[in-house]
């Protein structure tokens, strides 16, 4: 990707540390929000806000277009304990800018905030709607999910996140499962009954070694894990109901759905998701964003980490500035230079994306 100084670069970094000195707590978003309004308000850029989140659309904006969404986030999770620097100081050193938030996932949001500036004039034969959206970090409903109803359908999402500008073109989804057993009630000291606790075991048994039935190119395999089990209420009454919880990762090789699916087929227990919100998502191989990875020698990998991708019904790529292992640390930081290269590799990406011919039943 190219190394030039980015357009814009110099006011979103200033936008991101105002950012990083204002605390952004997953359902308190409001004054980043607020942050975010305002700069767009001095490019003259109409704005809407649903709760905390931020939407833009380009200037030449027209229905009949297809869509391209912009989308990271600005919530940050607590700064832990073993911070040594002040997580709000946005303190440069060493060309790091610090803070809490500034990997996780400041960079991308004003890395992609400078590419929405720079083709916002412009007629692109697309339009760009940016979305700065509230409460990823806990996939809150008063996130992403709750701008969609609002916005166009899209042919593609870039969703920022710190990825080293690496392409995650699948990510794993989650459902948390209660499973219930059922036996039969009866004295412990007499052979009756029927021990829930031992029909769960076998199921348990069962998952421990697990193996869904397919499999990712991405991802590998879907994860089941048991987490949580209880059952009975006295030592000596046979118990007659055993509950576990399941937490499983699915990846792109199944639906949520499948995966219970399979599941189910499998065990003793009724099983009942909590949620089947947090898809799994795959890019599809005959894209057109997929040639642009390609074309580029963009790395291209499945992501094990939940992120909006997960509540973005439409095909969808993540990718970023930053490196996911940064996140959630003491003494968060970003390197500059990773700002700069991530502005230019999605003005790249968006370019040669504008530019190849749309097969037919991509739009």
């Amino acid at each position: 990707m190219p190394n030039s100084k980015a357009p814009y670069y110099e006011e979103v970094v200033s936008l991101l540390k105002s950012l990083i000195s204002t605390p952004s707590y997953s359902k308190e978003e409001h004054l980043t929000a607020d942050l975010i309004g305002q700069f767009l308000t001095k490019k003259d850029i109409p704005f809407q806000r649903i709760g905390n989140n931020i939407i833009a659309q380009n200037l030449h904006f027209e229905h009949s277009k297809p869509s391209i969404l912009l989308n990271s986030h600005h919530d940050t999770v607590k700064p832990n304990a073993g911070y040594t620097r002040d997580p709000f100081a946005a303190e440069i050193q060493d060309e790091k800018l610090y803070g809490l938030g500034s990997n996780d996932a400041g960079g991308c949001l004003v890395s992609l905030l400078a590419t929405f500036l720079h083709f916002y004039k412009l007629d692109l034969g697309y339009n760009l709607i940016y979305v700065a959206s509230a409460e990823e970090e806990i996939s809150g409903k008063n996130g992403i999910e709750s701008t969609l109803s609002s916005l166009p359908s899209f042919e593609l999402a870039i969703v920022g996140e710190p990825t080293l500008l690496q392409g995650a073109v699948a990510e794993k989804g989650l459902v948390v499962v209660d499973a219930i057993v059922t036996g039969k009630a009866g004295h412990a000291a007499r052979e009756e009954g029927i021990n829930a606790l031992y029909e769960a075991l076998d199921d348990l048994n069962l998952l421990r070694s697990y193996q869904f039935e397919r499999e990712s190119e991405y991802l590998g395999k879907s994860k089941v894990s048991a987490t949580i089990i209880q059952s009975g209420t006295q030592h000596n009454v046979v118990p007659d109901r055993c509950t576990y919880t399941l937490d499983i990762r699915v990846t792109d090789a199944y639906t949520l759905d499948e995966a219970l699916e399979e599941l189910t087929n499998k065990l003793k227990a009724k099983l009942t998701p909590r949620s089947t919100r947090l898809k799994s998502s795959r890019l599809p191989h005959d894209h057109k964003m997929m040639k642009v990875l390609t074309k580029l020698n963009i790395n291209q990998y499945g992501s094990p980490t939940l992120s909006d991708q997960a509540l973005i019904p439409y095909p969808s790529i993540k990718i970023g500035p930053g490196d996911s292992a940064r996140s959630h640390t003491a003494d968060e930081y970003i390197y500059l230079k990773e700002i700069n290269e991530g502005i230019n590799t999605y003005i790249e990406l968006l370019t040669q994306y504008f530019h190849i011919e749309n097969p037919k039943n991509q739009r």
